[in-house]
């Protein structure tokens, strides 16, 4: 399983702007519309990647305790469909209905939202604070399919509750790992 980290772009980075399909609703939304003033989750994933696999239960229940906490979830999917039709708008919101997700899934056809975000792999992840300015980029926590740690969430779930309260979102942030973004030829 090839192993791909996060860019880790720069904190205060602003969130770049999008308008994108829903597979779940059918509805086009902006990120404008979806974002919270208390702050918004952007994750990157897909349906077959190991590692998104590994987290897609703990995805759903951080998004569900989160929204309900005020923070905006959105996730996007990026990956070529020809190449990988598992990944396709149809499957996704298969996906989304068996896993829970109560935050829209969104899919990036033409890749340049996951361009614009710098995004390498699935999961890859970002929080931005109410002025839509990056406070987090990295893992969801230590966990993954093969080290037999649990899936806690404990890296982003820290970085969510230090912005709700209103505290320092410590910069000493791990890199997410995951199967690479699949870009189209």
């Amino acid at each position: 399983m090839a192993r791909t980290p996060s860019n880790m772009i720069p904190l205060g980075t602003k969130a770049p702007t999008f308008r994108l399909p829903d597979a779940v609703s059918g509805k086009t939304l902006s990120l404008e519309e979806l974002a919270s003033p208390k702050g918004t989750v952007v994750l990157f994933i897909c349906n077959h990647c190991p590692f998104v696999k590994h987290l897609a239960g703990a995805l759903a229940k951080f998004g569900a305790e989160y929204q309900s906490r005020g923070l905006s979830v959105v996730a996007i999917s990026s990956n070529d469909i020809e190449k990988h039709p598992a990944d396709s708008p149809e499957q996704m919101k298969v996906v989304a209905k068996e896993n829970g997700y109560t935050f829209p899934y969104l899919y990036d056809q033409e890749q340049d939202i996951a361009r614009a975000y710098d995004a390498a792999c699935t999961p890859d992840i970002y929080l931005f604070d109410g002025a839509l300015r990056l406070v987090y980029r990295g893992q969801f926590d230590d966990s993954r399919s093969d080290n037999g740690l649990p899936v806690t969430g404990k890296d982003l779930r820290a970085a969510c509750d230090a912005l709700l309260e209103g505290l320092p979102i410590s910069p000493e942030q791990k890199p997410s790992l995951g199967c690479n973004i699949k870009w189209r030829s």
